[in-house]
């Protein structure tokens, strides 16, 4: 709703009225008239990502219009089909704080770790306890079970100004652990293996290249005998066993191609996880205060 506000306040068009824009049609009675839903739709929408996701609906009946929105488990993803506008990392992120929300309370504070700690012993939230009244160092965090006066778990909290300083501690570990010693690792592991397994990289996708081009190839020869069979240049007998002998043939370099451009990918993917996981570290060296911003 806040996104919604911002965009309507600066006047920006709604996809429809863009779209209307864009074909020079006549635009809605109310350009800018962006709703709630609507931005929801957009950051749950995993193709600005480069992924393709099939049979997000479905329909009862070939006479019934109306279609029935599936499940998650239910949708097919294809990975990398088009060009990405926004990173996978982002995407990621985003699901986790609006699976996390932070609701003002009745002081209009908001608990900066709320919805992200939960009970040692039940294992429920702890709900963020404020009042008008309470300065900062007073604001804590009680369990939800204890809470709803069900008497099932103990009146056990935490301070929020503990909670910080608890969390800010081990952020300055881990960032002094990485520039102590992981970096000094990796580095170590990096000269051992990067030769060798740079070449490595480098002749597999060579490999794969060549694969897909002795596959396309075959593709060609196949629709050439295909077309001779048509034409009654070659007999249909002759035809069934050259199908076969370079069906049999593209087989092989199909599951290479596979199975080298997974280990492409996933060295690929190593590299950039930790580059992202060193740009974080990075971010948070010397953080003196923990803010709404540094939770994202």
């Amino acid at each position: 709703m806040q996104i919604a506000k911002i965009l309507k306040e600066d006047k920006i068009l709604t996809a429809k009225a863009h779209y209307a824009e864009k074909k020079g049609k006549a635009l809605p009675e109310n350009p800018y008239d962006w709703r709630d839903s609507t931005i929801v739709g957009i950051l749950e929408r995993m193709d600005y990502c480069g992924h393709t996701v099939n049979f997000k609906s479905y329909s009862k009946s070939h006479k019934l219009k109306k279609r029935i929105p599936t499940t998650k488990e239910q949708q097919a993803i294809f990975f990398n089909t088009h060009e990405s506008i926004v990173e996978d990392a982002v995407f990621e992120r985003v699901q986790e704080l609006r699976a996390n929300k932070r609701r003002p309370t009745k002081a209009d504070k908001q608990g900066l770790f709320s919805g992200l700690v939960y009970c040692a012993d039940c294992g429920s939230k702890l709900h963020f306890a404020t009042c008008k009244s309470f300065n900062g160092s007073q604001d804590h965090y009680r369990c939800a079970k204890y809470k709803s006066n069900t008497g099932s778990c103990t009146a056990h909290f935490i301070r929020e100004e503990v909670l910080k300083q608890i969390v800010w501690g081990r952020i300055f570990d881990v960032t002094a652990l990485f520039f102590d010693d992981i970096m000094a690792f990796h580095e170590m592991m990096y000269q051992q293996r990067s030769a060798e397994t740079e070449k490595e990289m480098k002749r597999r996708k060579r490999e794969v290249g060549q694969a897909r081009k002795r596959i396309a190839e075959l593709d060609r020869i196949f629709k050439r005998i295909y077309e001779d069979n048509i034409s009654g240049t070659i007999s249909h007998d002759r035809f069934l066993k050259l199908s076969a002998e370079y069906e049999t043939e593209q087989r092989e370099p199909k599951e290479k191609v596979k199975t080298d451009q997974q280990e492409v990918d996933t060295y690929e993917q190593n590299k950039s996880d930790f580059d992202s996981f060193a740009a974080i570290i990075r971010k948070y060296v010397g953080i003196k205060e923990l803010t709404p911003r540094n939770r994202q």
